[in-house]
């Protein structure tokens, strides 16, 4: 069962093959009928299928010349003014548009952004712009403007029915119980259908789902805004610890149990719940990029903690 990984095995290689709403089904599918695409901006958070999108689009079904530049890892002037310039303003052999995906552009600085902007302008006959984002609101005006955008969340239901094909396509054995275990899971780790996916795989063993119920883990997360509120800091941390596996290890995960816990949570009163919101909205937005995810979930419990107790 684990001679590949399921994310790579089941990557969709066609447009056919991707989860898509059907309003941005129907924008695809136009794409496909012209055999042409304006500039486009992906956005929606990892694991959406952006990139697999834009990478459909140009073998499936443009079947046209492109580069793939990953942007958070090429993100200076320099990137812009040699790679994407250059291969910008030459004509394909064949006489079609040529297509440059700049993967994560929110990661492009703004001085490379704006340098971008003028050479999507300058090259507009011969060549198109697919980028992608998983923060839209990084991405300047003037580039959004020049680019249609679509956000590729995926439909809830059609993630749910994905994970049930694979599970039938692996013939692994999954019970009525079991299934409304796991479709509550993949509610919480939507829409980032590429965990999903990766913790589906590691929940089966010998052909048979091993996944257990989460109401434990909302009683967990309700354990952990009792200690916030008695200020019990230190106790809160050794508490998360011994812990982890409730949670997976994912404190970006845990920070969304908290969140889901926060308004049914009687300690708190209206101005608090919502300063708390911010906080924990804060801090999922950090743990997009930042180097520790322990210390960045411990400083919003911290921040929960001070809110709470003033």
């Amino acid at each position: 069962m684990f001679d590949s990984l399921w994310i790579e095995k089941y990557r969709p290689k066609t447009f056919e093959d991707i989860i898509l709403s059907e309003e941005n089904s129907s924008i695809v599918e136009k794409y496909k009928a012209d055999n042409e695409i304006p500039n486009l901006l992906f956005a929606g958070c990892q694991g959406v299928g952006k990139t697999t999108l834009a990478k459909v689009l140009v073998n499936d079904v443009l079947d046209c010349q492109y580069l793939y530049i990953n942007a958070s890892d090429e993100n200076g002037i320099d990137t812009i003014r040699s790679k994407v310039t250059q291969f910008a303003q030459t004509r394909s052999l064949d006489g079609k548009v040529k297509v440059i995906i700049l993967d994560e552009c929110d990661g492009l600085s703004q001085e490379a952004q704006r340098a971008l902007r003028n050479t999507m302008e300058e090259y507009a006959e011969i060549t198109r712009f697919i980028l992608t984002a998983n923060y839209g609101h990084r991405i300047i005006p003037a580039l959004q403007s020049r680019c249609q955008s679509l956000d590729l969340t995926p439909p809830l239901e059609a993630c749910q029915d994905r994970v049930k094909h694979i599970l039938s396509e692996e013939k692994v054995s999954v019970t009525d119980e079991q299934w409304d275990v796991l479709k509550k899971f993949i509610k919480n780790t939507y829409p980032d259908f590429r965990k999903i996916i990766n913790e589906v795989q590691k929940y089966c063993r010998d052909n048979t789902l091993k996944i257990k119920s989460t109401d434990n883990c909302e009683t967990f997360a309700k354990n952990i805004i009792e200690l916030i509120d008695k200020g019990a800091v230190l106790k809160l941390r050794k508490y998360i610890i011994e812990n982890e596996d409730k949670f997976n290890s994912d404190y970006p995960t845990l920070l969304k149990m908290i969140f889901d816990q926060l308004e049914a949570c009687s300690a708190l009163n209206e101005e608090q719940t919502k300063m708390c919101i911010v906080i924990v909205a804060e801090a999922l937005y950090r743990s997009a990029f930042v180097a520790d995810q322990e210390i960045n979930c411990f400083s919003c419990l911290v921040q929960i903690g001070q809110s709470v107790n003033n």
